[in-house]
């Protein structure tokens, strides 16, 4: 296990190179000057000389080898750089903003649960009844709605018209609910399809009718035995999912005014502001390369027989 841990992290190096190269690379060639927009943030009319003053300060009038060199030396010593609109440091920025973020993941998750895992389960232990047919309504409505449509008409219905939740922003627990709901719900369909034919295939194997013979509880058969092997491909979508969710949920950070680093990166975008952009983008990579290996790990958790490594 550990043997492994260490090979993926190695792996991670570069992947990091690879996407730095990427990533500086196309900031290069989008349109807009740097240091024009760093004036007109703070406020200051720029004229070509005050342009041009600015360029060299930044290091703008050098070949682009070697701004990137001195990039990723900045990089390798955890400096992301000054962001233009704010004039803070970047890291600082996304630190800061992270621990939003990851509230708002986790009540997304908390509900993600609440929904997925009995309406998948209890569809699969009474196929046709009138649950397993509410849970596929649920599914089909889940996957149909776009995010950026549940998110408004929770906001209008449960900030505005009924007053139950914060409209915007993150003021106690209640502002975190609309947001998490536009989250979970959002990503329940699919989850709940999951379980539900991960489920119906773990009954029909002959391990089932061996515990059952046994006279085991049915509940130790279903939650131990048939739910444990019918989570394997939902945990690998998870993980996908919760690496988005960590990465700031762009769409429903920016209708809810949630302070994680999804609307923060939206601001950089809308600013131009290319420092901010690019750090997002390596944090970003280190958050996936994380979850990935979690993921892997808990692949040995939820069936011991799977080998990380060569042997797998």
């Amino acid at each position: 296990m550990l043997k492994y841990m260490l090979q993926r992290l190695l792996l991670t190096i570069p992947v990091l190179l690879g996407t730095s190269v990427i990533s500086f690379g196309l900031m290069s060639l989008t349109p807009g000057d740097p240091a024009e927009i760093m004036l007109r943030s703070g406020g200051i009319q720029p004229s070509p000389e005050a342009v041009a003053a600015v360029r060299i300060q930044m290091g703008l009038d050098e070949p682009v080898y070697v701004q990137y060199i001195r990039w990723l030396w900045r990089m390798l010593h955890l400096n992301l750089g000054l962001a233009y609109s704010s004039g803070k440091p970047v890291a600082d920025e996304l630190l800061g903003r992270f621990p939003a973020t990851l509230a708002l993941a986790a009540a997304a998750v908390l509900v993600l649960l609440l929904i997925a895992l009995p309406l998948g389960v209890a569809s699969a232990m009474l196929p046709g009844g009138w649950i397993d047919r509410l849970g596929r309504a649920a599914a089909m409505v889940s996957t149909a709605m776009p995010g950026y449509w549940l998110g408004l008409l929770l906001l209008y219905y449960g900030a505005v018209k009924l007053n139950w939740f914060p409209v915007t922003g993150m003021d106690g627990l209640g502002s975190v609910v609309l947001p998490a709901l536009t989250l979970g719900f959002g990503m329940a369909g699919t989850y709940i399809r999951l379980i539900r034919s991960g489920m119906l295939d773990a009954l029909r194997q002959s391990y089932i009718r061996s515990a059952r013979a046994r006279g085991l509880r049915e509940s130790v058969v279903i939650g131990s035995h048939a739910l444990r092997n019918a989570l394997l491909p939902v945990w690998t979508l998870f993980g996908i999912h919760f690496a988005h969710l960590l990465g700031g949920a762009v769409v429903v950070e920016t209708i809810f005014a949630w302070p994680g680093i999804g609307k923060f990166a939206v601001d950089a975008i809308l600013m131009k502001d290319y420092i901010a952009i690019q750090g997002y983008v390596l944090f970003m990579v280190l958050i996936v390369v994380a979850v990935n290996l979690l993921v892997d790990i808990g692949y040995k958790l939820l069936d011991p027989r799977i080998r990380l490594g060569k042997a797998s």
